[in-house]
């Protein structure tokens, strides 16, 4: 994204908060592009004969999107929320998926029809999702820092940019919650076998 786009973005997206309902309608063809890079980084992670396809997951995020009620800061922050908004999608698809296996007739999504998860897989994204909330419990920054650059493929300066701290910080909590994090899900996949 060239340096004017990044410039229209937010500026659509401050428009956008402030109330112009046709602010929406132009940000869609600015991020789309993105929007599909992080949803295919999602599903690069899936095994190879998922049905998922990225488009279905972008259209879910944005529509998830739009609807927030959120004072957007600029482009990065747009993109941080929508890594998080791709990710709970799949994580409660996951969660949905355990459940109607365990018999409690778990909450459908809108994606259930395009969405096939292995049990493994499912199991592997809630170990993930656990830790980082334990994670958020005991560091806020550095789940917010995991979920930018891993789940959003935010760079170092972008997340120092959205979080309002330096590069230096967002580069050592990054290998510090990096570490925390495969410790406590190798400890949980150990525990289970």
């Amino acid at each position: 994204m060239t340096l004017p786009e990044q410039s229209s973005v937010t500026e659509l997206l401050v428009a956008s908060g402030n109330g112009d309902p046709e602010a929406l309608n132009k940000l869609l063809p600015l991020v789309y592009d993105e929007l599909r890079r992080v949803a295919d980084r999602y599903l690069r992670r899936e095994r190879s004969d998922h049905t998922l396809q990225a488009t279905a997951l972008v259209h879910e995020a944005y529509i998830r999107l739009i609807d927030q009620n959120v004072p957007w800061q600029n482009r990065a922050h747009f993109f941080g929320i929508a890594a998080e908004m791709m990710r709970r999608i799949l994580i409660d698809h996951a969660r949905g998926l355990q459940a109607a296996k365990r018999g409690s007739g778990g909450i459908k999504l809108p994606l259930d029809d395009v969405i096939n998860l292995s049990d493994e897989r499912a199991s592997d994204l809630i170990v993930l999702d656990e830790a980082m909330k334990a994670l958020a419990e005991i560091d806020p920054q550095k789940s917010r820092i995991v979920e930018l650059r891993f789940f959003g493929g935010l760079s170092i300066e972008e997340t120092a940019e959205v979080l309002g701290v330096g590069t230096a910080t967002v580069t050592r909590q990054w290998k510090l919650a990096k570490a925390w994090l495969y410790h406590e899900v190798s400890k949980t996949v150990t525990s289970d076998e």
